[in-house]
């Protein structure tokens, strides 16, 4: 999938977003060091936990997308991300897998909530707005996939910052993105 080129003087619109995951991507996103200079000559940053801002807004270029979908917050957050985003790329393994975020998957919602809060060092209130503090998980982490259409993706866990450039510096470029066979194992 191929961002459109824009006209010149114009920047793509370019979002990251964090779902369940330990935000490795986005360290490793941060490891472009100088040539996020490059990056952001070319693109302006709309969304991002990397900066302080609060809704997903629209009209979206391309957003890449960390973390696998735990809860209820994160689905909508996806849901927002892929109304406002002409490109959707899921960004390592959590994304595109579901990797580590989804080995809860092998315990129910409230066995995971029972061992990990009521059994462990210390007890978790129950009722009112003690429930209403932590988004609802949902009964299975999935990948990104699974609950929108993505158009691209960019493995490893965290893929390293050669790997980011390359995916990202084509999609911005306009042109096909395609990782070199030595970039495209997991990991």
């Amino acid at each position: 999938m191929m961002a459109k080129k824009k006209e010149a003087n114009t920047k793509i619109r370019l979002a990251t977003a964090w779902l369940g995951g330990c935000s490795g991507c986005h360290m490793s996103f941060l490891d472009l060091d100088e040539q996020l200079l490059d990056l952001f000559a070319a693109a302006d940053l709309v969304y991002s936990p990397i900066a302080d801002i609060k809704e997903f807004p629209p009209n979206v270029d391309v957003t890449l997308v960390e973390g696998a979908v735990a809860n209820v917050d994160h689905l909508e957050l996806a849901q927002q991300i892929r109304a406002n985003s002409k490109i959707v790329v899921s960004f390592g393994d959590c994304a595109v897998t579901g990797n580590v975020t989804s080995l809860r998957n092998r315990l129910g919602v409230d066995d995971l909530l029972t061992a990990v809060y009521h059994e462990g060092p210390g007890n978790l209130p129950r009722g009112g707005e003690v429930d209403k503090v932590m988004p609802a998980l949902l009964p299975k982490v999935l990948p990104l996939h699974q609950v929108i259409p993505v158009d691209a993706t960019i493995p490893g866990c965290p893929p390293d910052p050669e790997r980011i450039w390359t995916a990202v510096s084509a999609l911005l470029a306009g042109k096909e993105a395609t990782l070199p066979e030595k970039m495209r194992m997991f990991g």
